[in-house]
């Protein structure tokens, strides 16, 4: 069951990379101080905690609880959030489209989506290993990201936690970095493109003769 998996982040490996994490989405958070967002994550990560303005869920099984409790689609109207932060929701066997189409439908132009996955590359996967859980390789994630209408090339990667140790976690995007145990896609959703005004036609004067404009009078007929 997922959420057999998924409790694999309360475990003492689990938390050396969420620590890690949590600063992160404060980053994130930050850069959009006025608007509601959204937090989705696993039991054993702490939700961030800013302004009273977020939405916290957890996965259970193949929905969520905690303010609500809901399956897909998700109660909240469309276009209502600044971020969306989706924290190892997703690093088991469910369906990943589902749930990445739904936070692009409740983003607003502009907003980030967030999302923390596995790395399948670390070492740190023999912590992991046999748990149920599945790492994917960031290009599936960049790829279900276009397919959910976010574009692609303006995705950026960090690596984050620890690359063997629990207790040493960090972030970076050098060499080296690739093999730590987390990694976070950031990809913002695209902003409407205005319609631009439609030009106007060229007007043609077209001049006529004096005939054209002006009736002849009758002929007056002598006496």
């Amino acid at each position: 069951m997922s959420g057999s998996a998924l409790g694999w982040f309360s475990s003492e490996a689990g938390q050396g990379l969420l620590a890690v994490e949590e600063a992160a989405m404060l980053r994130v958070l930050a850069g959009c101080p006025a608007a509601a967002w959204g937090w989705l994550g696993v039991d054993g990560a702490p939700a961030p905690e800013i302004g009273g303005r977020g939405l916290l869920l957890r996965r259970f099984g193949l929905g969520f609880h905690g303010a609500i409790r809901c399956r897909l689609p998700l109660p909240v109207a469309s276009e209502a959030l600044g971020a969306v932060l989706l924290q190892h929701a997703l690093d088991d066997d469910v369906p990943i489209d589902p749930l990445l189409d739904e936070c692009a439908r409740v983003l607003a132009p502009g907003g980030t989506l967030w999302l923390a996955v596995l790395n399948p590359w670390s070492p740190y996967r023999l912590r992991w290993a046999r748990t149920g859980l599945r790492a994917r390789d960031p290009g599936v994630w960049q790829s279900a990201l276009r397919r959910a209408g976010f574009a692609a090339d303006t995705v950026s990667l960090q690596w984050l936690g620890p690359h063997w140790r629990v207790g040493h976690g960090e972030v970076g995007v050098g060499a080296s970095d690739r093999l730590r145990a987390g990694v976070a896609l950031t990809v913002n959703k695209r902003v409407h493109a205005l319609i631009p005004p439609q030009p106007l036609r060229g007007l043609r004067w077209q001049a006529g003769t004096r005939s054209h404009l002006v009736r002849r009078a009758p002929a007056i007929m002598d006496p």
